[in-house]
């Protein structure tokens, strides 16, 4: 779906897969605000899907990983140049075992299981990967306001619930 067929109001799915070392499945774009660091599986909802089984086909197209939603873990929403409306419902997933990665080159430049002290620490991340380690294990899905996700988006308003 093309950003014209989003109109205004936009909803984006991502998802956080850890796998049996603890380490998450990130992966690496090669065109837009993220180009060059390191993200979770994302993508846009359809129009004849619901947002848990558009995380499910975004993680099998972009990394060729089947899974499963375990559940909900946090809500993005922010506004980008007083325009659009950008909404994103974050994932808890849980993998089926004995795969292997297959990376979408068209989209893609990398996709790796990383340890999440070495991606916050020493790697390009999106800034919503710190926030999502800082708050992953509260059960209270709290207002995490002023944050700048970098200009490169245009976001006026930009607020996580984790």
């Amino acid at each position: 779906m093309g950003k014209a067929d989003r109109g205004k109001v936009w909803l984006g799915v991502s998802g956080l897969l850890i796998n049996e070392k603890k380490e998450w499945l990130v992966v690496n774009k090669k065109y837009g605000g993220l180009k060059g660091k390191w993200s979770l599986p994302a993508g846009f909802v359809e129009q004849d899907e619901t947002a848990d089984e558009a995380i499910i086909r975004e993680v099998k197209e972009e990394t060729g990983l089947s899974c499963r939603v375990k559940e909900m873990i946090g809500l993005r929403t922010g506004v980008i140049k007083r325009e659009i409306s950008d909404n994103m419902v974050i994932f808890l997933l849980e993998a089926d075992t004995n795969q292997t990665i297959v990376i979408e080159d068209k989209e893609l430049d990398d996709v790796q299981f990383m340890d999440p002290l070495e991606l916050i620490h020493h790697q390009p991340t999106s800034v919503m990967i710190q926030y999502i380690w800082e708050n992953l294990n509260h059960n209270n899905k709290t207002l995490i306001d002023d944050i700048n996700p970098g200009d490169q988006f245009g976001y006026t308003a930009y607020k996580l619930f984790l």
